[in-house]
């Protein structure tokens, strides 16, 4: 077989794993090739650049990126507070880029649950705890009667350990109860995904822990999906699952697993870090690694029976 022939057959197999049934078909969320553009005194800013990312029912995992990377410009585009500029987005079986301002509106108090970091901006000020997360379940007409409305409301904060606030007001309160308030809050339609953007940036370490805590009880108790934007590395490290993003798209990912060693018995969570292949076929290297090996402008790949090898580009001669 010829080296162009064997290039082919990859080529091949790889368009067909890419479009077989169609990408994200099984995902609770799929972003693909999103690209949002804002205009600025007649510049445009590219925040998402051909953005790929698939998120799975069930999913606690962590966004992670640099200020000005594009990673609230994503969380406000699922959340239904931005629309995107192209590509394609669906979260539970909603395009994103088809919505009516009336669907939009539906979108947000029925399939997504939203934490501001902001804790003063989750909870209205006049309502106790028990009446904020309640209000959604009015807003959204709920089925549930009045009584029901009050049992899921007293559920959910009991849930997130905040029982003993049903009837504090936010400035009675503080900053952590109020956000696992707010997560309940977000918690009480039953959403299909629960976004956060750094819900823990206004607190401390130890509050910030607790918070955290809700998340993952929310995540395994009610089987919610989770996306949480951070910069916090200790939240970031508390998940299975942590994408980077970098100049509007993914750029790295991290998965953990545990293991269990078979002389002591001991489980250790192991994590590896994988590069991001988008959809183009367009890969980060990471800055450390080109830095390191001077790699600028263009590189050299030769295709092995198993793997790719990347050299730098060295000028004929050197």
């Amino acid at each position: 077989m010829t080296e162009s022939a064997t290039l082919q057959e990859l080529e091949d197999r790889a368009t067909a794993r890419r479009e077989g049934p169609g990408y994200g078909h099984d995902a609770l969320i799929t972003c693909d090739r999103l690209v949002r553009i804002f205009a600025t005194d007649g510049v445009e800013v590219q925040a998402l650049q051909g953005l790929d990312l698939l998120v799975r029912q069930g999913e606690l995992m962590a966004l992670v990126g640099a200020s000005g990377s594009g990673k609230s410009t994503l969380m406000n585009i699922l959340a239904g507070l931005d629309e995107p500029t192209a590509g394609a987005a669906r979260v539970a079986g909603c395009d994103l880029l088809a919505m009516t301002a009336k669907e939009r509106l539906r979108y947000r108090r029925e399939v997504v649950g939203f934490v501001w970091q902001q804790t003063a901006r989750n909870l209205l000020p006049y309502l106790s705890a028990v009446q904020n997360v309640a209000l959604p379940m009015q807003l959204a007409r709920s089925r549930r009667g009045r009584r029901a409305r009050a049992e899921r409301a007293e559920h959910l904060l009991a849930l997130l350990d905040v029982a003993d606030c049903r009837d504090r007001r936010p400035d009675q309160m503080s900053g952590g109860q109020q956000q696992r308030v707010a997560i309940a809050v977000a918690l009480a339609n039953e959403p299909s995904v629960l976004l956060a953007d750094e819900p823990t940036g206004e607190l401390d370490s130890q509050t910030g822990e607790q918070i955290f805590a809700a998340f993952r009880r929310a995540n395994e108790e009610l089987g919610t999906t989770i996306v949480i934007v951070t910069h916090d590395q200790a939240v970031a490290d508390e998940v299975r699952r942590t994408v980077a993003i970098r100049d509007g798209r993914t750029a790295t990912e991290i998965l953990r697993h545990t293991e269990v060693d078979t002389a002591t018995g001991q489980e250790s969570v192991v994590a590896r870090e994988y590069a991001m292949l988008d959809r183009a076929g367009r890969l980060q290297l990471p800055a450390e690694y080109t830095g390191a090996l001077g790699m600028r402008d263009r590189v050299l790949l030769e295709l092995e029976p198993d793997h790719i090898q990347i050299h730098p580009d060295t000028p004929q001669g050197a």
